[in-house]
């Protein structure tokens, strides 16, 4: 047995074929080069596992991924932490995970500091001019994206026109909205099961076929620590539950519950929960707490963010890194001389809470997953959740479009030239079929252009 990997039972023969350091190279470069959102991620963990690297079969990949498709939280990620716990045990798994994060989580720490610190300076001000209407396109575009993956029929149809109008007009929570559609796609499920009912591979599986067997093929024998038990449920399910309540109480003791950072460890830990959909489904309830809540940081700010997000690696959720920095570093918890180290402090918290819980999903549902190699579909309350989610990530494009063509509010001037920014970068995604990274690129130039020529 190599000894660079963990101590095993005997009998767990896969694990072995793939030593421990190759993969921890593995994860630690595609935490750094995990751009294109989590279609896009996912295409590239295909493209190195399956058909590259050819550690794990097609089959078996696809089998993970419908599970990890089925949880709350960044799919790509848990995908990622799936496939590094099954070759190589629980640590395997969270080094997996963790390295799929930590490089993105660095560099926004970075990118947030430097935007409070030169946010003003006119190049820089100008890059986000541009950017700033892209980011609409971009919205705009992910909820087409779902919607014509998700909306089939007049049910799912009016779940997400309700939906909308429930956060747009009524300004309903986004949990309420949530539990709704569940609801709906429930009693939908029993009335009308056709209508509720989605295939399977959502994003879009490689029809490449493997030339020779996989280290862990079709019919590779289920390793030891991946068959389901009582105790190792009940482990994983204890320091889960530890690993959240230790912080929660220590923040608690030495800051009190209502200070900023235990508020961002309960607030990021219902967002986790939450994020059925992706990243863009869970925004606006981002939006309500961080905004409108409790003001961590303003409207524009939220915008500027999620464009940061969309240029770095990693996860589009890291957003809450930003968040979280803008949140800590207006409220330094080591003094106004320390807001840099503060900020980076609330950032890691904020990102701790979001993800554990993807971590604690993989490491419990994995061996049930395990146990059956029949093919996972959406239930109908998850796929009413997932219809109602477009009604919101619109609502989501219509609230930046209003923050970025009257910056200033209604009452004033009406902005033609970030019109002209938003409307290239539409057809860019939708007629051109250009990537994100371009998009915001050209986007940012322009505003550079308009920054600097425009009087």
């Amino acid at each position: 047995m190599n000894g660079s990997m963990p101590s095993q039972d005997s009998t767990d023969s896969v694990s072995g074929r793939v030593p421990f350091a190759e993969a921890l190279r593995f994860w630690f470069k595609l935490g750094w080069i995990s751009f294109g959102g989590p279609a896009g991620q996912i295409a590239l963990l295909h493209q190195e596992l399956v058909e590259r690297q050819n550690w794990i079969s097609e089959k078996r990949f696809l089998h993970a991924l419908n599970y990890c498709m089925l949880l709350p939280g960044p799919e790509a990620q848990q995908l990622a932490t799936y496939m590094g716990w099954l070759m190589h045990r629980t640590w395997g798994g969270i080094a997996a995970g963790v390295l799929f994060v930590l490089p993105s989580l660095f560099i926004l720490i970075a990118l947030s500091w430097i935007y409070l610190r030169f946010g003003d300076v006119p190049a820089v001000s100008g890059i986000f001019y541009g950017i700033k209407p892209a980011v609409t396109a971009i919205v705009l575009h992910a909820a087409y994206r779902i919607g014509s993956r998700v909306l089939k029929n007049p049910w799912l149809w009016s779940i997400a026109a309700g939906a909308f109008v429930g956060i747009f007009a009524l300004s309903l929570p986004f949990p309420l909205i949530v539990a709704g559609a569940a609801l709906l796609g429930y009693v939908g499920g029993k009335l009308a099961p056709g209508s509720f009912s989605t295939s399977g591979g959502g994003h879009g599986s490689s029809k490449n076929v493997q030339q020779r067997p996989a280290l862990i093929d079709d019919a590779t024998p289920i390793p030891e620590h991946a068959r389901f038990g009582w105790w190792r449920f009940c482990k994983v399910l204890l320091s889960g539950l530890a690993l959240w309540t230790i912080p929660v109480a220590v923040l608690t003791a030495i800051l009190g519950w209502s200070h900023t950072y235990t508020q961002m460890a309960w607030f990021f830990t219902k967002a986790a929960l939450l994020t059925f959909g992706g990243a863009y489904a869970v925004l606006p309830y981002v939006y309500q707490g961080a905004v409108e809540r409790y003001g961590w940081l303003t409207p524009t700010q939220m915008i500027d963010g999620l464009a940061l997000g969309e240029t770095t690696p990693g996860p589009l959720i890291m957003i809450v890194a930003f968040v979280g920095f803008l949140g800590g570093y207006a409220n330094p918890v080591f003094g106004h001389d320390f807001a840099l180290a503060s900020g980076a402090l609330a950032a890691t918290l904020v990102t701790w809470f979001t993800f554990l819980p993807s971590f604690i999903f993989v490491l419990l549902g994995g061996p049930l997953v395990e146990s059956t190699h029949g093919n996972l579909r959406l239930t109908a309350p998850l796929t009413a959740i997932t219809a109602a989610v477009v009604g919101v990530v619109v609502n989501l494009a219509l609230f930046f479009g209003y923050h970025v063509l009257w910056p200033q509010g209604l009452d004033h001037a009406f902005d033609p030239l970030a019109l002209s920014i938003l409307i290239a970068s539409t057809l860019a995604l939708f007629y051109w079929k250009q990537n994100v990274l371009r998009v915001i690129g050209a986007a940012g130039l322009m505003g550079l252009l308009v920054e600097f020529l425009v009087p």
